[in-house]
């Protein structure tokens, strides 16, 4: 599930302009007009149609909608969404974009507000804080703090009132420019995937330190239980190709465990924004590193090694540690249950470092994408109208309603020997993927809520509950308990805006001295005190203006 929403999970959505239609009593009376009461009311459409949450008669928006694939007949011009749409809402697609992928569709974006080529009504934007600002810059969205203000929902306005942060990549002199999709919270948090059969094999107990971890290390690789010899077996699977602090293979927790998240902008104890990658812990990160190189418990190819081929490692057997997130048991674990004859898996807690320091990412407010509106929409607010609908009725529903075993029977749910059932295995053509405005609705701690119930050992009872218990594995369940157990310990990444003046110019410089330099220092072709020198170079050359403009730029989104 994770891996899917690193990609472009594009959410797609639609238009409306407010149009008012004044109403009213005309006034019969012979008295003078100035003497009698007033008692006409003006009612817009948009209130008219949020009084009775449809359009009549219907309107026609234009959005963007990513590739589908479609079920039953169904094309993305004619589909059961979109019939439910107009049945529901009065909502009917007109012009609207069909791109061919992510990548096609950010450069028609780019294209569009550059050559004045006439955009949806609805534009559906990833997380790209580069993009955000474009669309910002080009005057062609309207701030939506209004609308949001009178019409978005409470679970929605809950959500941002709990998490402010998620207006900082949006907010530009104030205004707010995009409608945040809601995603679920903690759903990439890190933790460790440890062979449990080999753990059972060797009697070792839960690593709590990285003195423990290293011990269990060295015993997966030396006394291997699968008889495997030394040379053949590489405990932890990492990926250092590209960004360490990443959704798989990442190395943020042993970071963590020396006090700081690399890669990302955290705070320090006056709340200023700092770059973790320069701070004393990585040094301290890195000299683990190169011990664990020279020790054989990293492959040496993982510098070659993206996300996917570090999970291949553990998949294939040669690896017993794998850092990933609670979602592990769905991809790629399948994998190494087909590849490994009598493996098992556990999810454990990511371990304490040597002053007991402990630290993971936290890059999740609970939002997955935005919306943007177009300033010639002729409904700004039918967006809202539809994603408050999603909100309250689709992302936990009611026991009884149209959406307690699914969105569309035939599709993701059907009666199976008499019994309604959301179960893909027992439904023939199970599909359900929606070509929905937003994406799928979802209220963002309800997952890990849920999760962490059934983990307790409570009997599932909200139709959410019993879709969760017949989806997810019940390794599934108990990571997510360990995930929320050290939801103290997460770390946010607190620059979410575009680039600074100073990184467009310097920032890949940067960055690429960086990787070198952790990479040769981890491979040994550096000694670990190089990490100082690179951190003065770093600052001289660019970072601690970039820092500077960081905080500035903190300073300026989130002032109250």
């Amino acid at each position: 599930m994770g891996k899917f929403r690193k990609s472009f999970l594009l959410l797609t959505v639609s238009a409306l302009l407010v149009i008012s239609a004044c109403g009213g009593k005309s006034d019969n009376s012979t008295e003078p007009a100035a003497e009698k009461p007033a008692d006409t009311k003006t009612v817009s459409a948009a209130d008219e149609a949020f009084a009775k949450g449809k359009y009549d008669p219907p309107i026609e928006i234009s959005s963007s909608l990513m590739p589908k694939k479609y079920a039953k007949g169904d094309t993305k011009e004619n589909n059961v969404h979109d019939r439910w749409m107009l049945e529901t809402f009065g909502i009917k697609h007109k012009d609207t974009w069909y791109p061919a992928g992510d990548a096609q569709y950010r450069q028609k974006l780019q294209l569009a507000i550059t050559s004045g080529e006439k955009l949806p009504d609805f534009v559906p934007v990833p997380t790209d804080p580069v993009l955000t600002n474009q669309l910002i810059d080009s005057g062609q969205f309207i701030a939506i703090d209004e609308l949001f203000d009178k019409y978005a929902n409470k679970i929605w306005k809950d959500h941002t009132e709990q998490h402010p942060e998620l207006w900082y990549p949006f907010t530009r002199d104030g205004k707010k420019y995009n409608l945040p999709i809601m995603e679920y919270t903690d759903n990439d948090d890190t933790l460790l995937w440890l062979r449990e059969d080999w753990m059972e094999k060797l009697n070792l107990q839960a690593p709590k330190t990285i003195a423990d971890l290293e011990n269990i290390m060295d015993k997966f690789k030396n006394q291997n239980p699968d008889g495997l010899p030394a040379k053949d077996v590489f405990p932890l699977a990492v990926s250092l190709k590209g960004n360490t602090n990443t959704w798989m293979g990442s190395l943020d927790w042993l970071f963590g465990a020396y006090g700081t998240i690399e890669e990302q902008w955290n705070k320090d104890a006056d709340g200023n924004l700092v770059y973790g990658s320069i701070q004393p812990g990585a040094k301290q990160a890195l000299a683990k590193l190169k011990e664990w190189m020279d020790k054989g418990y990293i492959h040496v190819d993982s510098a070659l090694w993206d996300e996917g081929k570090s999970a291949e490692s553990w998949t294939k057997g040669a690896a017993g540690i794998l850092p990933g997130a609670n979602w592990v048991p769905d991809w790629p674990a399948p994998d190494l249950l087909k590849n490994v004859k009598g493996s098992k898996y556990k999810a454990y807690p990511v371990p304490a470092g040597p002053d007991g320091l402990m630290g993971t990412k936290w890059q999740n407010s609970g939002v997955n994408s935005s919306i943007m509106i177009n300033k010639d929409a002729k409904h700004p607010e039918a967006i809202i109208l539809y994603y408050n609908y999603l909100l309250e009725n689709l992302a936990n529903p009611k026991a009884g309603s149209a959406y307690e075993y699914g969105f569309a029977k035939g599709y993701d749910w059907d009666v199976v020997d008499g019994q309604p059932t959301s179960n893909k295995d027992k439904i023939k053509d199970f599909h359900n993927d929606f070509p929905y405005l937003t994406g799928p609705a979802r209220i963002p701690d309800l997952y890990m809520k849920t999760l962490v119930k059934l983990a307790d050992g409570a009997k599932p009872e909200t139709p959410y509950e019993k879709q969760m218990a017949e989806f997810r594995k019940p390794e599934n369940w108990y990571a997510a308990k360990v995930v929320m157990s050290q939801s103290d310990i997460r770390k946010q990444n607190y620059f979410t805006g575009a680039a600074t003046p100073t990184m467009i110019t310097k920032w890949n410089l940067l960055r690429q001295s960086e990787m070198e330099t952790f990479n040769k220092i981890i491979y040994g072709k550096l000694p670990v005190d190089a990490f100082d020198q690179f951190v003065t170079s770093w600052k001289a050359n660019g970072g601690d203006q970039i820092t500077k403009e960081v905080n500035d730029w903190f300073k300026s989104v989130s002032a109250k």
